[in-house]
């Protein structure tokens, strides 16, 4: 009988995850396209100096803007980033190179950051794209998520890169992300909807309206935000807009950490602020847990005590949880094969890496960078 509820629900789930990919999931042209709109390209940098050159050089390839301006912020780095950055730009006249100055007290460092490069934009932007340094748009990505910005009729539009994965854990925890809200979240009931609580948003690649983030204002309504970019989205609802997520795995890749403890690392400073409170987070994991991990565990257990039929719901449960873990990844450009066969793997290191969020949070030992986050 669990075994039976078991796979109903993964079915269920597994359906809204090919839904959302095949339906309300916005895919941008990758193809030539124009904007003739002034548009600032925001960029972050803090100790880049080892990754920033190939993000710098796509975004001085990029087509399809009449007017593209690129305002870069060196944010404390210590490892010359700056001196990487004027090799890599030159001379080129798009591009604007700014010192940024110590977060003061109420600000994290990415949201006081992306608030500087903004004061910095200039005054004839009419639309903000944050990019992040790990992140190599193709040559008419911006101009595609301007011109997606617009057909949306949105205030804010997170496009989603294609992650990168190159190591074992990688590829258990990195496709989650896309996972996750493709099977979790309602497209376009959160396109629709003017609840804060409904939003989601990556700040890889994020497009915003410059006077709908003004309306929301700005960074500074996130400043002392672990998740920034969710944050953000849901100050522009607050404050009337709309935003809409994007598939953007045509227009950008992004490798996100390049090793396993910055990956753990990472993931750590800010799952306890996807979640909230402890209980909430503990009811999730569980439930992912009892959705994802328990099938194949009931399918030995039944085969060990001689019930056929139990185990082939078991497996039947186990089966269509690697099948929308495939849907998210053929939708998003990732690594479907044999990755997804893991998947009751990933929903354990997520569960871990969870835990020691709130566990390092507790002990007020949560950092990135260098810099404290909680």
């Amino acid at each position: 009988m669990v075994a039976l509820v078991l796979a109903v629900a993964v079915t269920a789930l597994t359906a809204h995850t090919w839904v959302n990919a095949r339906y309300w999931l916005r895919r941008p042209a990758d193809g030539p396209v124009g904007v003739n709109e002034t548009v600032a390209v925001l960029l972050p940098l803090r100790d880049e100096a080892d990754r920033v050159t190939p993000c710098l050089r796509a975004l001085l390839a990029q087509q399809g803007v009449s007017d593209l301006r690129i305002v870069v912020l060196d944010d404390g780095s210590t490892d010359g980033t700056a001196g990487v950055v004027r090799a890599v730009v030159g001379d080129d006249p798009r591009v604007t190179l700014h010192t940024g100055v110590t977060p003061p007290p109420g600000w994290l460092g990415k949201p006081y950051a992306c608030h500087q490069l903004a004061g910095h934009a200039g005054p004839d932007a009419t639309v903000y794209a944050f990019v992040d340094a790990d992140v190599v748009l193709t040559p008419y990505a911006v101009a595609a998520a301007v011109t997606e910005l617009r057909a949306a009729r949105a205030t804010l539009l997170s496009a989603y890169p294609r992650i990168l994965v190159r190591t074992v854990g990688d590829r258990l925890v990195q496709p989650l992300l896309q996972w996750l809200w493709l099977t979790f979240l309602p497209l376009r009931a959160m396109e629709r909807s003017p609840r804060p609580s409904l939003a989601a948003a990556g700040g890889q690649f994020l497009l915003v309206d410059r006077a709908g983030y003004e309306r929301a204002g700005g960074h500074a309504a996130v400043a002392d935000r672990v998740l920034e970019d969710i944050e953000l989205a849901r100050a522009v609802k607050r404050a009337g807009g709309r935003i809409a997520l994007a598939d953007g795995s045509r227009l950008a890749a992004c490798r996100m950490y390049e090793t396993w403890p910055q990956l753990r690392d990472g993931y750590t400073k800010s799952l306890w602020a996807t979640f909230g409170h402890p209980g909430a987070a503990a009811t999730v994991v569980a439930a992912l847990l009892l959705l994802y991990t328990a099938p194949p565990l009931l399918a030995v257990t039944a085969l060990a005590a001689g019930s056929p039929p139990a185990a082939g719901l078991a497996l039947t449960g186990y089966a269509v949880g690697v099948a929308g873990r495939v849907v998210a990844a053929r939708a998003t450009g990732g690594r479907a094969w044999p990755d997804a066969l893991a998947h009751p793997g990933s929903v354990v290191v997520l569960g871990w890496l969870t835990l020691r969020s709130y566990h390092l949070r507790k002990r007020r030992r949560l950092s990135w960078r260098g810099r404290p986050v909680s």
